[in-house]
């Protein structure tokens, strides 16, 4: 017994002793905002400073007399520190920015490509495009944000109560100010008059939240604009009706492009002229609320609405599901429920991405003549590298993230007002390890119609799309694997 305590106790010497060795060690904690002056000073004294007017001229020149692309750029993606310092002349110098970066990564792989190979396929914009976020941030070191163009939010399980809410509310913000486009689906959200068991006694409904998401979106700058919102509700949700005239009104719901996801039952009923039920919740089969309308006087209502306000639009969820590759994945988290600001990209709960896009005009050889061809050879080489270059920026927003959770780790607030914010962007993290979600579209298909001498529209036009598009798509994926 002595013996057991007598090496207990030398255990704990060795311990503490060991841990004051530890403590010794550990070098004083940088403070972020230390080491984001230090990062300023370096970069700005080694970056040439450019006058606004003298990017406007030379940016003008680079975009063939086009002033407002040249202010666009300008004021959004060329690089600049919060006095409104330029660093870049034209979009050359962006791109070489851009290139500098990927090429750092590329070199932590195989085979990686070259600092000069990837600002040619970049150059004039003229094969690879990055978009928005990716243009702006990556090498930008004068800013703390995101290279996701977009992000879906929300809450796994039933989520209609007011911490839900505005769980949700905080966390669009909080995006928003790093520069990403937000969406998420209210169809959690109890219907109009349900019951509740606080002082209103029942509920409001969807258009309240909508309101104010709205206007939490308008809150937010970024850079001279404001945040992008996306929100949606299933068709199946009793209060779709309200959803869809929120927008009627002048001012209301100002801040958020609106969409109703669309099921085929639905549609089966319109087209049949047919009951369709509504119901509360949306994905139970016992209901608590049950709301039978004619679905043709819905949808007629939906293409009024469109008609006259341009909104909503509408998402085919059910056809949305069933070619969606992550919800292969939806028992692992990645069930998807709506879609960024612009729809293109349906997603699940924190996840995010990144966009690219390849130009399809310049794949065309002798273009409006009678030899014109589209150059499927060098395509595929592109989209090899493109789909190459997306995974790289995936290494660079998970550099920018980890500095964003530094960010938050060292900013004066309490824990309890921190956490929420860094718990959003764990999960972030967390999704983009796992899913490493591309974003990869096209641009200029219009151009590359009109330069094969095919009329946009047109059945021979449609039917080369196709073949490009799935060209595409299949390289992608098979570049991805």
């Amino acid at each position: 017994m002595e013996r057991d305590a007598l090496i207990n106790q030398e255990k704990d010497q060795k311990s503490d002793y060991y841990q004051d060795v530890l403590a010794k060690r550990i070098r004083p904690k940088i403070t972020v905002e230390a080491l984001e002056m230090k990062e300023k000073k370096e970069a700005e004294g080694t970056r040439k400073v450019y006058a606004f007017a003298e990017v406007i001229e030379k940016s003008t020149e680079y975009f063939k007399g086009d002033s407002l692309a040249a202010n666009v750029w300008a004021n959004k993606y060329a690089l600049k520190n919060s006095e409104g310092q330029l660093f870049e002349l034209t979009p050359d110098d962006m791109h070489r920015r851009i290139a500098k970066e990927l090429a750092r990564i590329e070199r932590k792989y195989p085979n990686p490509m070259s600092e000069d190979e990837i600002f040619e396929l970049m150059r004039n914009f003229r094969y690879i495009v990055p978009q928005g976020s990716p243009m702006a941030g990556i090498g930008n070191d004068f800013q703390i944000g995101s290279l996701s163009n977009c992000f879906v939010i929300g809450n796994d399980g039933p989520s209609d109560s007011y911490g839900a809410i505005m769980k949700t509310d905080e966390e669009q913000v909080q995006l928003m100010k790093r520069r990403g486009g937000v969406g998420h689906d209210l169809s959690h959200i109890r219907p109009k008059h349900s019951e509740v068991k606080n002082s209103a006694l029942t509920s409001t409904g969807i258009v309240p939240f909508m309101e104010r998401y709205s206007n939490s979106t308008r809150e937010v700058a970024q850079e001279g604009r404001r945040g992008a919102l996306m929100l949606s509700i299933s068709v199946v949700h009793p209060d779709a009706q309200h959803f869809i005239d929120a927008k009627l009104e002048a001012g209301k719901v100002t801040g958020a492009n609106i969409s109703v996801k669309i099921t085929d039952d639905f549609m089966k009923a319109v087209v049949d002229d047919g009951e369709f039920v509504q119901h509360y919740p949306v994905d139970t089969d016992q209901p608590v609320i049950r709301k039978p309308i004619r679905a043709r006087e819905l949808w007629s209502k939906i293409v009024h609405n469109a008609w006259k306000s341009a909104e909503p639009g509408i998402l085919f969820w059910d056809t949305i599901i069933r070619e969606s590759i992550p919800d292969c994945y939806a028992d692992l988290g990645f069930r998807t429920i709506s879609t960024n600001p612009c729809g293109e990209i349906p997603l699940c709960t924190y996840d995010s991405c990144r966009l690219l896009a390849i130009n399809l005009y310049n794949y065309v050889d002798k273009p409006f003549t009678a030899d014109a061809s589209f150059d499927s050879e060098l395509f595929i080489s592109h989209v090899h590298k493109a789909q190459r270059i997306m995974d790289d920026i995936i290494d660079l927003e998970l550099e920018k993230v980890d500095r964003i959770i530094a960010k938050i780790d060292n900013d004066p607030e309490n824990e309890e007002i921190k956490a929420r914010e860094r718990n959003m962007w764990f999960n972030i993290k967390k999704k983009a390890i796992q899913g490493r979600r591309t974003g990869f579209g096209i641009t200029a298909e219009g151009d590359m119609l009109a330069a094969l001498g095919t009329r946009y529209g047109s059945d021979e036009a449609t039917d080369f799309s196709v073949e490009v598009h799935k060209i595409l798509a299949i390289e992608a994926y098979l570049l991805s694997t």
